[in-house]
């Protein structure tokens, strides 16, 4: 007789061919700790009102994804995140992307510019262009975007302790070209947090960071109303170890410190909150990461319209960025790396990203190179043309497995939420170092699995054997020399006099309260340097020191 309970099957059929046949290792774990069951019912959901939990696409709590129609109106933006060497070089990477189907520009910085040093101080020497496109003044972003009309493009920018001066650099630059600056298409990452979190390139005290991030608030919200004003990131703390749960709640408490720290500013949350995007890591268990990803929506929903009582529906969405996950890149069997994100990529799509960036399979060893560009950003054109998945809206909607995952993770979320709360918000967490320590215990716990061989990678601790590396890309260094040469020559012609005066003024507004933003944007039009007005900022803000955590 067929089982009439979901204990019942356990009893009689599952338990006896376990005993027949012993679960194979390692045990069934996510990566949040979660053992999985052998099967799923509709017993495992009978609590659960359809409406308020899961409801339908466009509608809140979204769980289903932002908009109605999702891929069958637009399919996500596919942006491959690139930058390199120069402008001159970047740009042509961009132009060939451009040419192969890319439908959005992402655009990586090297450390200096991350920072706020321009490319002749000592300490940018051997860093000019390595891991990013240097931009020094607005001479560089000209330069970037030669050919690329900024009207035309959505354009995301990875930028966060710099990320208010480098946007006044796009926005002088799409003045130039004639576009309207509210109808300009893109992101500033311009999160701070995780980078006092789990990354390290910030550079002022968080009280001075998170003013020039509520500065980019107000003054977009003005000047600039289709730019999304911050990225709200878990991609970093996810690579850093943390577990999919812990990137929910660690993001969606620093994306209500913003929000919090908006408000205090004297902002509408409905003037500013639909211009909130997040990023996310998309890593190899592709139903977690889907049940993630539409937890992450459900709870955003509810945080903006329960606890900030945000009116306008467009606030409660939660719309993301997905990257598949350079940490699970492996220098052994580098091949393996495009199934990997392949599966990255997928999971992205079926939890309903607005846009991608898919690695390329030999970020293991260099910087990719243009062969392995190209079949990253193929991967997204198979899954999006040849798959299928993209024809209905949240296809898995309605697995008994992914809705008590979704579910489960959501309820392990808000404990961490609830946690951090508790101690006064993300910064006091960051300050007391909880977050930094959960992340350091995750990653730690991680590792020893995959040294017990609990936890399989393919190539590195099971199924290993030789394997072949070809060409790397390595970055001529002869581009930090032209670097500098541009760079003294931008000095030399501009007007000294204009570029002073307009430092003079950002110090002014610096030490008082006017919006820094606005500032900026008169000092990158005057040619002043990314150096120059960081160094400005330096003597009024100070400096943040690092903060070791053990």
């Amino acid at each position: 007789m067929p089982s009439n309970s979901k204990q019942e099957w356990i009893d009689n059929v599952y338990g006896p061919g376990v005993q027949r046949s012993p679960e194979r290792e390692p045990k069934f774990e996510s990566t949040s700790g979660h053992t999985f069951e052998p099967v799923y019912t509709p017993e495992d959901n009978a609590d659960q009102d359809y409406n308020e939990k899961i409801g339908y696409p466009g509608e809140y709590p979204f769980t289903r994804g932002v908009q109605p129609t999702m891929y069958r109106g637009r399919l996500w933006t596919m942006r491959q995140y690139a930058g390199f060497a120069s402008a001159e070089e970047s740009n042509r990477r961009y132009r060939f992307l451009l040419e192969q189907g890319q439908t959005g520009l992402s655009v990586a910085f090297d450390l200096p510019t991350q920072i706020g040093y321009d490319s002749d101080h000592p300490m940018a020497e051997g860093e000019v262009g390595q891991v990013g496109v240097p931009i020094d003044s607005l001479r560089d972003m000209e330069i970037l975007f030669d050919q690329i009309p900024l009207s035309k493009v959505s354009t995301s920018m990875t930028i966060n302790a710099t990320a208010p001066i480098l946007l006044a650099f796009y926005l002088a630059l799409g003045r130039r070209q004639g576009a309207d600056l509210n109808k300009l298409d893109g992101t500033v990452q311009n999160d701070i947090l995780k980078e006092y979190i789990a990354r390290g390139t910030y550079i002022f005290p968080p009280k001075a960071s998170m003013r020039l991030v509520t500065d980019t608030f107000k003054f977009c919200s003005e000047n600039a109303k289709a730019w999304n004003t911050i990225n709200i990131s878990g991609y970093h703390m996810r690579e850093a170890g943390c577990t999919a749960a812990q990137e929910i709640g660690f993001t969606l408490s620093n994306g209500i410190a913003y929000v919090q720290a908006a408000l205090d500013a004297g902002l509408d949350i409905d003037e500013f909150a639909g211009r909130i995007a997040f990023f996310f890591v998309s890593q190899s268990n592709l139903l977690e990461e889907v049940a993630k990803f539409r937890a992450a929506r459900r709870m955003w929903a509810k945080i903006a319209k329960e606890r900030f009582k945000a009116k306008n529906p467009r606030s409660w969405m939660l719309r993301f960025h997905t990257q598949t996950a350079g940490v699970s890149l492996t220098a052994q069997q580098p091949i393996n790396n495009v199934m990997r994100t392949t599966l990255q990529a997928l999971a992205g799509v079926l939890g309903g990203t607005q846009s991608l960036h898919t690695n390329s399979w030999d970020e293991a060893l260099s910087l990719p190179s243009e062969d392995a560009v190209q079949v990253a950003l193929r991967t997204q054109q198979v899954i999006a043309y040849e798959s299928g998945v993209a024809d209905v809206v949240d296809p898995l909607a309605g697995s008994y497995y992914i809705e008590k995952l979704t579910d489960t993770l959501e309820e392990q979320a808000w404990k961490y939420i609830n946690k951090i709360d508790s101690m006064g918000g993300s910064i006091e967490a960051i300050e007391e170092g909880y977050i930094q320590r959960e992340i350091q215990d995750a990653a730690y716990q991680f590792q020893m699995e995959v040294e017990s061989e609990k936890r399989v990678i393919v190539g590195v601790n099971r199924f290993t054997g030789p394997h072949q590396i070809s060409k790397l890309f390595r970055v001529d260094r002869s581009w930090e020399v032209k670097q500098k040469e541009r760079l003294r020559e931008v000095k030399a012609e501009r007007d000294g006099v204009a570029a002073a005066a307009a430092l003079r003024s950002l110090e002014a507004i610096a030490r008082g309260d006017g919006n820094t933003t606005a500032a900026f944007l008169e000092c990158v039009d005057n040619y002043c340097t990314i150096g120059e007005i960081c160094g400005s900022l330096r003597e009024i803000f100070g400096e943040m020191k690092q903060n070791v955590v053990i």
